[in-house]
């Protein structure tokens, strides 16, 4: 979990993030994931090379992480912390709320030969 810089105010609050200097990498792309219909979910690969930032602008959502050794989840539910993902990391998004925005800040511009689709071929990928 990456905690961003939290600028409290009483019109309200402001957050920003920087490449390099809140993530371990230069911002490349950003994209957002919003609309999710009640039950569905997002995610559901890795990338060999990219990088991510998740963070819940509104809403919250969960998200579950796997490096093919251990499994973790994490509620994003504030848009002043973000779930930092590695490379070669399985990501699926899942329990989006109502109106729930979900920006994704990305270490490269989108390449489709970077993602790993399939799971047993992420296992066999990261197995030692």
């Amino acid at each position: 979990m990456v905690e961003l810089p939290l600028i409290p105010d009483q019109r309200g609050n402001l957050t920003f993030v920087e490449g390099v200097n809140h993530v371990p990498f230069e911002i490349k792309r950003a994209y957002w994931i919003y609309d999710v219909p009640g039950g569905a979910h997002r995610g559901g690969h890795a990338y060999h090379q990219l990088e991510e930032l998740v963070i819940a602008l509104s809403g919250s959502f969960e998200v579950s992480v796997d490096d093919g050794v251990q499994r973790s989840s994490f509620t994003l539910n504030r848009g002043y912390v973000g779930l930092y993902i590695p490379a070669t990391t399985w990501r699926t998004l899942t329990h989006f709320s109502t109106n729930a925005v979900c920006l994704c800040l990305a270490s490269a511009p989108y390449d489709e030969s970077d993602y790993i689709r399939s799971y047993p071929e992420f296992l066999e990928l990261v197995a030692p």
